[in-house]
């Protein structure tokens, strides 16, 4: 059975949309936000700062749109998957805030798992990608 075409839709630009509204935030708060990822430990804050807003707007625009989605949503994915690991190690925080970063752990585990759903059946015949005839080795 085939999904219909406009319940794909409506499932990626819900998909896409945390991403591309975090990105525009991240743009308008650059600082912040290296600043929060130097607190990690991690190095260049300022253009890991930056790369994350630029790959969130592309990528989850992308997604979207269904233009390359199946690599975006693999990009998105493993950007997910790292940010996951590395923001939300609830495990390692104090009591009072364990609850609250294993929901977010847990809700990225979540959107990992659609945004691979994504990679792997594709963005649906309402894309960019299916006007083009993509598949995955040709895009």
């Amino acid at each position: 059975m085939q999904a219909p075409a406009p319940v794909v839709v409506a499932a990626r630009v819900l998909l896409a949309l945390m991403f591309i509204l975090a990105g525009f935030n991240k743009f308008g708060a650059l600082a912040g936000t290296a600043g929060y990822i130097a607190s990690k430990g991690l190095p260049l804050p300022s253009v890991l700062a930056f790369l994350t807003a630029a790959l969130e707007v592309v990528a989850g625009i992308a997604l979207a749109v269904g233009f390359n989605a199946r690599w975006a949503a693999l990009a998105l994915a493993v950007f997910t998957l790292l940010a996951t690991v590395l923001f939300h190690n609830y495990w390692a925080m104090p009591a009072d805030q364990q609850y609250m970063q294993q929901l977010m752990f847990m809700k990225n585990l979540s959107v990992t798992g659609g945004l691979l759903m994504v990679f792997a059946f594709g963005a649906g015949p309402l894309s960019i990608d299916a006007r083009r005839g993509a598949t995955l080795a040709a895009a």
